[in-house]
């Protein structure tokens, strides 16, 4: 009779999430880290937040449907949602291009135009719109007279939000490889094939952390569009300027419940673009 020798059996590591505990690896420097950044997070953000939706929940649901029903606020959403979309649409395509040519080529003030791109980050948003008053009003030089129309509107988001795509885009690119693209190339590739299938794929999860950025930045803008756009109810009203004149009538409620509906858009807007990245970068 022969006797069975017992190896231990090896146990496959279990995946996450499998009857597996969590382990945090946190140090007491991380963790006292963290609860200051938390700390400091909620009393600059969730706190405020909260704060602005216990207000617009004074008068329960009612006041959403007040606020919502009222022609010249819906009228003042419909431009906002819409321009605000506009404008990210173009972001997308012309912050690519320019991240590209940044990138890519070389040319006599290049450096130049990289620091030209982020003025609207540093430029005051009311001097802005007093730049773009000059050149798009009434008298410019450019004989446009864009003031107080819906173009104004969407000159305006167009120049406060143009650096988000570009400065997303740009880290990505310098930092992607030539050789698949040369292998694409040698392929028989074209160079529109090799973009579409090669490089774009890699773009698409900063694009749209770009187009996530611009959007949220366009619907909140205020200083560029007091001059320029003339606030004219039903025409070139913004949200932002609804909302002030909420306050400035003593109501608050509705204020906050303006406030608290246009937060809810740009968290939406913000978390599909946040599924899109992450199921291209898994993808990839």
């Amino acid at each position: 009779m022969t006797s069975a020798v017992l190896t231990p059996s090896r146990r496959e590591p279990s995946p996450p999430g499998w009857g597996s505990a969590f382990h945090s690896t946190l140090g007491r420097g991380s963790a006292l880290g963290l609860g200051l950044a938390m700390t400091w997070f909620s009393l600059l953000v969730l706190i405020p937040l909260s704060a602005i939706v216990v207000t617009a929940g004074t008068n329960g649901w009612g006041q959403y449907a007040d606020t919502l029903g009222n022609a010249q606020t819906w009228a003042a959403i419909r431009l906002t949602v819409g321009q605000a979309l506009m404008v990210t649409v173009m972001n997308v395509a012309m912050g690519t291009v320019i991240a590209w040519v940044l990138v890519r080529d070389r040319f006599w003030g290049k450096r130049a135009l990289d620091v030209v791109i982020d003025i609207p980050f540093a430029l005051p948003t009311i001097v802005a719109g007093l730049v773009l008053l000059g050149l798009y009003g009434k008298g410019g030089p450019l004989g446009l007279e864009w003031a107080n129309t819906t173009k104004a509107v969407w000159l305006a988001l167009a120049f406060v939000t143009l650096p988000f795509v570009v400065r997303t885009v740009q880290p990505v690119l310098e930092e992607l490889e030539h050789d698949v693209e040369e292998a694409a190339a040698s392929l028989g590739a074209s160079p529109l094939t090799t973009f579409r299938r090669v490089v774009l794929p890699s773009l698409l999860p900063a694009i749209a952390a770009g187009a996530a950025l611009s959007f949220a930045r366009a619907i909140s803008e205020y200083g560029s569009l007091v001059l320029l756009s003339g606030n004219l109810p039903f025409r070139t009203e913004v949200v932002s300027v609804r909302v002030l004149t909420f306050i400035e009538n003593g109501n608050n409620a509705s204020a906050a419940a303006l406030a608290t509906i246009m937060l809810a858009v740009a968290l939406f807007v913000i978390v599909v673009l946040d599924i899109l990245q992450r199921r291209v970068a898994r993808r990839g």
